[in-house]
């Protein structure tokens, strides 16, 4: 027999939370991850596949590689956009760089950034947002990001097959997953259905 268990409800950060995050940065570098992640809703392992050239600043977006191999484009904020750019001006004024959009250096090699590196620099920004006296939950994690853009994207009224398109879900199932919906959302629906005849 299946051993019931309770569903946790997923942790989102809430906005100001994440204008904290955004605030605390102490390089452009981190800004430009922390509000790529909080603005687009990509996979954190999607983030540092990307290439400078997957960028198109005049159209606002770039193209990441998804689960199965699958490429989508991801449109991005108009602070998020000058955010990156700045990013490139200031780390990629070299062209014979890396190609790697986020990298880091290790005994000479450079490299594209691993997630480790994302979650440490998650997590020591999240420990200044509590220091600030903001409760976060103990366990951070660049997926918090995806999960929020979700939310926040489905409570403001986008319909769940287009927030499943923005995460590049196969089944919008998984979407349901992801965005909860809001007090709100959940009164008017009630509010809709007719009561019930005696």
């Amino acid at each position: 027999h299946k051993v019931k268990t309770a569903k946790l409800v997923k942790d989102t950060y809430t906005d100001e939370a994440l204008e904290l995050m955004r605030d605390s940065c102490s390089c452009a570098r981190d800004l430009a991850i922390i509000d790529l992640l909080a603005s687009s809703g990509m996979r954190v392992g999607e983030m540092i596949m990307l290439n400078r050239e997957d960028i198109n600043f005049n159209e606002r977006e770039c193209v990441v590689v998804g689960k199965g191999n699958k490429e989508r484009s991801i449109q991005l904020t108009e602070q998020t956009a000058a955010h990156v750019k700045y990013y490139i001006q200031i780390y990629h004024s070299n062209s014979s760089e890396t190609a790697y959009l986020f990298s880091t250096t290790i005994k000479g090699n450079t490299e594209k950034m691993s997630p480790e590196n994302v979650q440490r620099l998650i997590k020591k920004y999240a420990q200044q947002v509590r220091c600030a006296g903001f409760d976060l939950p103990e366990s951070v994690h660049p997926h918090m990001f995806r999960r929020t853009r979700a939310t926040n994207l489905y409570q403001d009224g986008v319909p769940l097959e287009l927030v499943s398109t923005v995460l590049g879900h196969a089944k919008i199932d998984t979407t349901k997953i992801y965005a909860k919906p809001s007090v709100e959302q959940l009164r008017n629906a009630l509010d809709s259905v007719p009561p019930p005849v005696n």
